[in-house]
């Protein structure tokens, strides 16, 4: 089998039945992400034990590029911190734009994203998700928040 094979076996597989697909109780953050470019709309929510995101979930409609990368994404930041996962978006973003992005294989399952380089009317299909993640992310932060005057 071809890894260009592999990789579509991958996102065939998350499309048809996405990880962390769901409502999520009591959730820390619930942000939601629109695409009008074709229609793709998600509410990513997530729960904070501290800095790590103990619990992910997403709910929508979107293409198959945009379900599976949701899906990737929420079971690959689930466990991480909040810089982990804000590093691994700026990797995964490097991976969708740039021709000269690390290699794949570095990202494990994330790699089958790859592919979308090539279209690039649907990187916005794959980004979204993760776009969403980073501003579910920065409205969880107290450091982000501003300051509150006492007086």
């Amino acid at each position: 089998m071809e890894l260009n094979d592999l990789y579509r076996d991958v996102i065939l597989d998350h499309n048809r039945r996405p990880r962390n697909f769901g409502a999520l109780d009591a959730a820390d953050a619930s942000v939601e992400g629109f695409n009008p470019m074709c229609g793709d709309r998600l509410t990513l929510r997530l729960k904070m034990d501290q800095d790590k995101i103990s619990d992910i979930r997403f709910e929508g409609h979107g293409c198959a590029i945009s379900t599976a990368s949701a899906s990737l994404m929420t079971e690959a930041v689930k466990g991480r911190t909040r810089g982990a996962a804000l590093e691994l978006f700026a990797r995964v973003h490097q991976l969708l734009t740039d021709d000269a992005a690390p290699a794949a294989e570095e990202l494990g399952k994330l790699a089958a994203l790859s592919g979308v380089r090539e279209y690039p009317a649907r990187v916005k299909c794959a980004s979204l998700c993760w776009h969403t993640l980073a501003s579910a992310l920065r409205s969880t932060d107290p450091a982000s928040l501003p300051a509150v005057s006492t007086e």
